[in-house]
């Protein structure tokens, strides 16, 4: 073996530590663990998402719900139809622009929300229950530039090679 390839074997860069593999296993772990809390409640992991985005933006399109969602628009309309069939949404065509439509909690759905957010709240604590505040705010700022870099990341093999210009 030559030097450089004894460099590039040592360099911990070269190798991954686990990060994303815990990350992935803990995604998992969580989703099913979220899924059991809401299930009682007949709610979904889709639904609990996309009801907690119509609570903090009011009045938001099918577009966006799907977008911030994670799920197609064809998904993300199902789901709204399915919502607005029990009662929890409901859907408004936009005064300014006809082809759009705004969709909104009921008060029925606010009301499941909160109970949601409940249960997604002990699950939170309990998952939390070893961390200080001051170590919580640290995971949460530490996980946002995670989330942000990758996500520059990604736009940048977007722009292609030229993109650091």
């Amino acid at each position: 073996m030559n030097p450089a390839e004894d460099d590039l074997i040592n360099d911990d860069r070269a190798r991954p530590n686990g990060l994303c593999y815990l990350i992935g296993r803990l995604d998992h772990a969580l989703n099913r663990r979220i899924r059991d809390a809401l299930t009682p409640l007949g709610l979904t992991v889709s639904q609990y998402t996309a009801l907690s985005f119509l609570e903090n933006q009011p009045q938001i399109s099918n577009a966006q719900l799907a977008e911030r969602s994670l799920i197609s628009p064809q998904s993300a309309n199902e789901l709204i139809k399915l919502m607005e069939g029990k009662g929890w949404v409901e859907r408004v065509p936009d005064p300014s622009h006809g082809r759009i439509v705004r969709i909104s909690l009921t008060d029925a759905g606010s009301v499941l929300l909160n109970e949601a957010h409940a249960h997604v709240s002990a699950l939170e604590n309990a998952m939390l229950a070893r961390f200080s505040n001051g170590q919580r705010n640290v995971l949460q700022q530490n996980m946002r530039q995670m989330l942000h870099a990758l996500s520059a990341h990604l736009i940048d093999q977007t722009l292609g090679p030229d993109s650091s210009r």
